[in-house]
């Protein structure tokens, strides 16, 4: 089947099916409303059950420097009351049918999302979408959200092996915003006032921007009909909008190699080494995630083998690889006593080294296919994770992506492709994060 085309190039007030039905699941289809509005659903007839999300094509990494901050502080206080609803209505509404209801915050997106028995998607709808429409953005929810995100920012860096990543991203990113951290810190949001934070959301959430996505026990055109009708005046407001087209490609972002080192009193020592990855589009990333799972993705995989069952030096190590429009990140994080780091570091670069020359082997390709396959499917399963792909793949690719096409491409993967990609990643210079007690001038 052909891709169809992207939502920025389909006419308005049109409905195309973007995949077509298999055993178990309907279509895939988008309409797209006046005013850049896409609605995109996944019809699963055997589930009792429907998710519903509105996701912006704004994160972090938007942020200017006046507004930083911003993104991650809209995501608290669009549950805080709207123009019809104060923020004890939309929590008594969304509990009172057991929904499962939150929403976050990336570098590159912002999700809000609700699942619900299929009875009760027109009242996810309909709370949802005046959540993400209608925001009051209340001074004094404001200033109580402030003191929350404080307490979120606090949390997190009392988290050691949270806070790492972090670290990491500004090591490897320096001063560009994929270097910031999505929360914001205790500067930036002590000082973005209410105006700052208005202006973010009424640039930002335009319905060019958002993303309606739901999948479960629904039907198609019902729930295009109740998003039309809920955000009715905006789509009236920016009639002639229309969708913004993925986000692919770019001009990149600068990756610097080095140590970034947090001095703690720490029981443990929490390192991520690693480098620049790939982007999205990339063709490389399905060798670069079959090459993160032989060596970090499991028990089985070399980094667990050799840093913890034969020397036991850790308990947690993995590795991971992270895609975003225009770079990436590849990382190997572990958590160690702090006398052992020396050791796991050594091993984890003569893992790196050995990779970067000589490739994995067939065994290890297969068991990283068999991986990755296993765990893709199970986790695309539910009705969640399918209206979140959906959504995902409308802000960030090119077209939909069916399960198969993607085990495909899995499949396809070669152990040259794999040697190529960690030849040219992982024998390049390293970024090093590191959180523990040592001090300032201690080398690793």
């Amino acid at each position: 089947m052909t891709p169809a085309p992207t939502a920025a190039e389909q006419a308005p007030d049109t409905t195309l099916t973007l995949l077509a039905a298999t055993e178990g699941s309907g279509p895939v289809r988008r309409t797209v409303l006046p005013g850049g509005l896409r609605v995109v659903t996944e019809a699963m007839p055997g589930l009792r059950s429907a998710a519903f999300g509105i996701w912006v094509g704004v994160g972090s990494r938007d942020e200017d420097d006046h507004h930083a901050g911003s993104t991650h502080f809209l995501e608290h206080l669009l549950f805080k009351g709207t123009q019809r609803r104060d923020a004890m209505e939309i929590s008594r509404l969304l509990d009172a049918v057991g929904a499962n209801h939150n929403a976050y915050t990336t570098k590159e997106y912002t999700a809000y999302y609700a699942k619900v028995l299929d009875s009760d998607l027109p009242l996810a709808i309909d709370v949802v979408s005046d959540m993400v429409a209608g925001s009051v953005l209340d001074p004094v929810e404001v200033e109580n959200e402030r003191g929350v995100i404080l307490e979120e920012i606090a949390m997190y860096e009392d988290e050691p092996s949270e806070l790492v990543d972090d670290v990491f991203a500004a090591a490897l990113f320096g001063s560009s915003p994929l270097g910031r951290p999505v929360l914001g810190t205790n500067e930036t949001i002590t000082g973005l006032s209410r105006d700052r934070i208005q202006e973010h959301y009424r640039d930002r959430y335009v319905p060019g921007e958002l993303v309606v996505s739901a999948a479960g026990n629904l039907d198609h055109d019902t729930v295009v009909e109740l998003v039309h009708n809920a955000f009715a005046p905006l789509l009236r407001h920016y009639g002639d909008m229309r969708p913004v087209p993925p986000r692919l490609g770019g001009p990149g972002v600068s990756t610097r190699p080095g140590t970034s080192l947090v001095s703690r009193d720490t029981e443990q020592a929490h390192i991520i080494l690693g480098g620049e990855g790939v982007a999205r589009n990339d063709p490389r990333r399905y060798p670069l995630n079959v090459l993160s799972s032989a060596l970090g993705g499991g028990m089985s995989s070399r980094l667990f083998q050799e840093v913890r069952e034969r020397r036991g030096l850790a308990y947690s190590v993995f590795s991971y690889a992270d895609s975003y429009a225009d770079t990436g990140a590849f990382g190997v994080a572990a958590d160690c006593l702090p006398d052992k780091i020396d050791d796991v570091l050594a091993v984890c670069r003569d893992e790196l080294a050995r990779i970067a020359d000589s490739g994995i082997t067939e065994e290890e390709l297969a068991r990283a296919k068999g991986q990755i396959r296993g765990s893709f499917v199970l986790d695309a399963e539910g009705s969640q994770s399918r209206m979140s792909r959906l959504a995902i793949h409308e802000l960030a690719y090119d077209h939909q992506y069916s399960l198969n096409e993607t085990l495909a491409r899995v499949d396809a993967v070669t152990l040259d492709d794999v040697s190529a990609v960690a030849a040219d990643l992982l024998a390049k210079p390293t970024t090093l994060a590191v959180i523990g007690p040592y001090d300032e001038d201690r080398e690793f």
